[in-house]
């Protein structure tokens, strides 16, 4: 590139350009700012539906991510490009960002009812990740439309009825707080809804028709589950379960759902067994009556209950 500030509309079809080589999917451009949604967050924040995710407020702890490897190596090409270093910053939900905001504003999507940033060519099945660089570019478009029209397809579906409303998620409710974010006990009241998942949920964008449509198969390695989830919910649970912490630490090595724990990813799968199991896995279950961690044992306790209810009941 010839200009060494990089200005013009040729430098930033340049960075475009090399976003999607890397395998970016989308890559737009937006300028700093105050978010549009800034007083909304803060008002959701005091609302109480973050529940035990303080994190949010104040940032987040630093993680490894693979994604956060490609927008290095965005931000080295940039400099290459220009000639010169480029003061940049990579993030990856690993600070005081509000990414949608900026996603929105560079013209890659609108915010859905349930709450995710919508693409009308992908879906909602991405990741947000910025790259913050000391540059004078030219913001692309912001999108503005909201196309999903009269569409409630994700409020209606949601197992534990967590939208408050449209475009507000009531965060203590929603089965990923649950499964991931969560450190105590779940709710006994929402602990059938939470069905056969183990880690996580997204029905809310698996019924979206946008991603019924062009949500795409993954192509990126490093984002492929690993072989201990391979095979059916009752599989999973059971052999998570049965697993010590060293055990925990071999098979997640690494993977972001190290992030619930043993004892939180122990605590969804005794769920999940409650809900889904038969009288076979008792001793799995009363084996875990034993376990150090008593969240474990009370969920065992909770998931031997139900399935002694439902063997009655057949």
């Amino acid at each position: 590139m010839k200009s060494p500030d990089l200005r013009g509309r040729s430098a930033e079809n340049l960075i475009k350009a090399h976003g999607y080589a890397l395998g970016f999917d989308l890559v737009g451009i937006a300028s700093p700012g105050p978010m549009d949604t800034a007083a909304a967050f803060d008002s959701w924040i005091e609302s109480g539906y973050a529940g035990e995710m303080d994190y949010l407020p104040r940032g987040a702890a630093k993680r490894a991510d693979v994604m956060t490897v490609k927008l290095e190596q965005l931000h080295r090409q940039i400099e290459a490009d220009a000639g010169r270093p480029i003061i940049g910053k990579a993030y990856v939900d690993t600070g005081p960002i509000l990414e949608r905001d900026l996603a929105r504003r560079a013209g890659l999507g609108w915010f859905g009812k349930n709450t995710n940033l919508i693409n009308p060519r992908i879906g909602s099945f991405f990741f947000i990740g910025v790259l913050l660089v000391d540059l004078e570019l030219d913001a692309d478009a912001p999108f503005e439309a909201d196309r999903c029209g009269s569409c409630t397809r994700c409020l209606d579906a949601c197992p534990t009825g967590a939208f408050v409303e449209p475009h507000v998620l009531d965060a203590t409710k929603c089965i990923s707080y649950l499964t991931i974010e969560a450190k105590g006990a779940i709710p006994s009241e929402l602990r059938e809804k939470v069905g056969d998942l183990i880690y996580g949920c997204d029905i809310c964008q698996d019924v979206c028709p946008w991603n019924v449509r062009f949500s795409q198969e993954l192509r990126e390695p490093a984002f492929r589950q690993r072989e201990v989830l391979d095979g059916d919910a009752h599989g999973i649970a059971t052999r998570i379960l049965a697993m010590d912490d060293e055990a925990f630490r071999r098979e997640f090595k690494g993977s972001a759902m190290k992030r619930a724990k043993r004892r939180g990813l122990a605590r969804n799968a005794a769920t999940v067994l409650g809900n889904i199991g038969t009288g076979d896995d008792a001793d799995a279950l009363v084996h875990a009556l034993d376990d150090p961690e008593p969240l474990v044992a009370e969920h065992a306790t909770w998931a031997l209950e139900q399935i002694a209810i439902h063997t009655l009941d057949r």
